[in-house]
């Protein structure tokens, strides 16, 4: 008798199609799970590109320089606002010995006299009115461009600005500071001053400072900036804008003389006591008003003096900084100063 017939389970081989689409989807799992595990570990640079970074690779990617094709932002200080000293060289008109010497002397940079309180200019000066004041030597210019143009030296432009003899008398009614008779006013060491808020002082200086940024000094620093502080001060016909008001304004324009120069410091001296102080009544001086206006503050002073002298033009000006004038170098030299004799 023949066996019922029924169902019975296959047992031949399984088709090829059906292995090949098993083992693609088994890769397809092992690929989505190793890339979800290595997203842990991708990270991106600057540009956006994504870069593996495996464990106990960061240090070493840290280190890594970047690439020359990215665009790296770097900020460089001068070696002025980095610290260390500033030499003062008190040769004038400069020669290319004192330039050459300056260079080999050590310190970060020097400050060169290029007008001076008797209203001497001490450069090349195509300003009319510092025509019959020029005293320079043969070698000035080539000294100058010396110093400008060494990319070690940071290089500073000295300008005595309101004490001017020559100046003054030379034009009484265009620059000259006055007495209540109207003429030109003698202070209490027959010496005669320029008036900040004439036009014609702010015309003269301010193309002196537009000069010697062209130049390539890298900061300008402004002395002698003041009103007449002995004599019979009384007799000064002062500006009628006020004394204060006419010293910021005076300090508005050189600031506006370097407008084309962005990069070209605006520094001015003043007295240890008016900035211990905060002003000086006599001489016109602010520092809350002053400060604001420049980039640095100058000052004869010792080192002890240093830091509340610091904190006060700090206090008037949060932007601005006190470079120390020293006399010798001090213990903590990790701040710019200025040295004035040789050490």
């Amino acid at each position: 008798m023949a066996g019922a017939r029924g169902y019975h389970t296959y047992r031949g081989r399984t088709p090829k199609g059906k292995i090949a689409l098993a083992v693609v989807l088994v890769l397809i799992i092992l690929a989505s799970a190793v890339f979800i595990f290595i997203q842990q570990f991708v990270v991106y640079d600057a540009s956006g590109t994504p870069h593996l970074q495996l464990p106990g690779s960061q240090t070493q990617q840290e280190e890594t320089e970047p690439d020359e094709t990215e665009d790296v932002e770097l900020t460089i200080d001068t070696p002025a606002l980095t610290g260390v000293k500033l030499h003062a060289l008190a040769q004038a008109p400069l020669t290319a010995a004192d330039a050459q010497a300056a260079l080999t002397a050590g310190g970060d940079g020097v400050v060169v006299t290029l007008k001076d309180s008797e209203g001497y200019v001490y450069y090349d000066s195509a300003m009319p009115q510092a025509s019959a004041s020029i005293q320079t030597q043969a070698d000035t210019a080539a000294a100058l461009s010396t110093l400008t143009g060494s990319e070690d030296c940071y290089t500073v432009a000295r300008i005595s600005c309101l004490l001017d003899p020559r100046a003054a008398r030379a034009d009484v009614e265009g620059m000259g500071l006055k007495n209540t008779g109207g003429y030109i006013f003698y202070d209490g060491n027959n010496l005669n001053w320029l008036d900040p808020s004439k036009s014609g002082t702010q015309e003269y200086l301010g193309g002196l400072v537009k000069e010697c940024a062209s130049m390539g000094f890298d900061e300008i620093l402004l002395t002698d900036v003041s009103f007449p502080t002995e004599g019979k001060l009384n007799k000064i016909a002062y500006p009628g804008a006020g004394m204060q008001e006419s010293i910021r304004a005076f300090l508005m324009a050189m600031d506006t003389a370097l407008a084309a120069y962005p990069d070209v410091k605006l520094s001015v001296e003043l007295s240890e006591s008016v900035i211990t102080l905060g002003q000086d009544e006599t001489a016109g001086l602010v520092l809350s008003e002053i400060a604001p206006l420049v980039d640095r503050i100058y000052t004869e002073t010792t080192e002890g003096s240093i830091p509340a002298l610091e904190a006060a033009v700090e206090a008037a000006g949060e932007d601005t900084a006190l470079i120390p004038e020293l006399t010798a170098i001090p213990a903590e030299s990790d701040q710019p100063y200025l040295l004035t004799e040789p050490s």
